[in-house]
């Protein structure tokens, strides 16, 4: 129901203008950052909400915006859905039918939480069942295949959470579990096959399962796909998937269940790695593991802070890191050291939605869907600036914040809303 009316390189982070869309999970860039100004810092149930819809089934995907849609996907009676919704009206102008809803473990997922990608005339959406589609502007879909029937059944504990890939020609899906564990390529207007390479490290029991999400980066003159998980930080060719390069170390002592759900994130040449269940991160120079330095690649290394869930957030020489319960820390991208430092306030509900930076403000969305404002980030020392309620019962909100025309969409496990600035 209807309720109230970048590119990545060695050298820069380069933010979409604010003509461009927001076209994967985590924006142009992968780095969690919108373009322009202008977003609302302060909503209510009944203030700055220009629209709320109940949606049909339940998810926990991060909507993608092109042309005035969102785009997201959910699970309804049984089915894998791709949903298409007016940003303007909130109404719903398609929902394509992508294979059968293979339903969550866990009480905060689903079988629909990878968010999709879509190039703008494209939109490619993958679920837990395994099935992976790919669906143009109206609706129909141009090609769809199940990633389980062709190389073998889903072994994760918990549920899918990463999401696609997309390059100039492919979209890219990882797959990081005990067995079967690979990168695939497919071609994004056909789905052939373009090329599969194997990803099969010796991290024990549960730390060989991933949820995190690839990243496409510019290192000199290559594009690279980097990849964290099963202990590993790989580096991998764009054209063909073979591994280029190699960094292990992230669990040392071997435990059995350090499974990976944050994704990387860069910045310049520096790759920030969360690991070790939010208790480790560690910086590498991107260059350096290219070029086969290894170990010697680590800049930095905290075990101080971290993030199990949220994927940390990328601007002006920083690495914003929202820990699950709410530490917000951001630090040099060179060095690791600390920058500022803000304790939000405590509850038994944890942070998985991944930060967003806005403006000269940080957005974080906790799993009761009470939005923390921290800013101005720019400053030296931040402040909360507001704490935002929506009426809203669910207590399950993972899919992380999507801006739109200065404007934002938050996605709980049931509905979603556009947030306006109503001055």
């Amino acid at each position: 129901m209807i309720a109230n009316f970048f590119v990545v390189s060695a050298g820069m982070v380069v933010p979409a203008s604010a003509a461009d869309v927001w076209k994967q999970w985590r924006g142009d860039g992968q780095v969690g950052v919108a373009s322009g100004d202008g977003y609302p810092t302060q909503w209510s149930p009944s203030e700055s909400v220009a629209w709320s819809i109940d949606l049909p089934g339940i998810g926990a995907s991060t909507p993608v915006i092109s042309n005035g849609r969102a785009l997201l996907t959910a699970g309804v009676d049984g089915q894998n859905r791709l949903l298409c919704i007016d940003t303007e009206s909130g109404k719903t102008l398609w929902s394509t039918r992508l294979g059968t809803d293979k339903g969550g473990k866990h009480r905060k997922a689903s079988g629909a939480n990878s968010s999709p990608v879509t190039d703008g005339a494209l939109t490619f959406a993958y679920f837990r069942s395994g099935d992976l589609g790919c669906v143009d502007n109206e609706g129909n879909v141009r090609w769809q295949k199940n990633l389980q029937d062709s190389y073998g059944e889903d072994t994760l504990w918990w549920d899918l959470g990463t999401s696609p890939l997309l390059t100039e020609k492919a979209v890219i899906i990882a797959v990081m579990q005990s067995g079967p564990s690979y990168l695939v390529a497919f071609d994004k207007l056909t789905g052939k096959v373009l090329w599969k390479t194997d990803r099969v490290l010796d991290a024990p029991e549960e730390a060989a399962h991933s949820y995190s999400s690839p990243l496409l980066v510019t290192i000199g003159d290559k594009r690279v796909i980097a990849v964290l998980g099963a202990d590993h930080l790989t580096l991998h060719s764009e054209t063909d998937g073979k591994e280029l390069a190699r960094l292990g170390g992230f669990n040392p002592t071997a435990q059995r269940y350090f499974r990976s759900i944050a994704s990387p994130v860069v910045h310049g040449d520096v790759i920030a790695c969360p690991y070790a269940r939010g208790s480790t991160i560690t910086g590498v120079s991107l260059s350096a593991l290219l070029a086969g330095k290894g170990k010697d690649a680590i800049l930095w290394f905290r075990d101080d802070i971290g993030s199990d869930v949220p994927t940390p957030a990328a601007m002006d020489g920083k690495f914003y890191i929202c820990g699950d319960k709410g530490v917000v820390t951001a630090i040099d991208a060179q060095t690791g050291k600390n920058v500022w430092q803000v304790e939000l306030p405590r509850s038994r509900h944890a942070f998985s939605s991944s930060p967003l930076i806005a403006g000269d403000h940080l957005y974080l969305t906790r799993e009761d869907a009470i939005t923390f404002v921290v800013g101005p980030i720019s400053s030296a020392e931040p402040k909360l600036v507001a704490t935002n309620e929506i009426n809203d019962a669910a207590l399950d909100t993972v899919a992380s914040l999507a801006p739109i025309d200065g404007d934002l969409l938050l996605r709980t496990r049931e509905s979603l809303y556009r947030l306006s600035d109503s001055k």
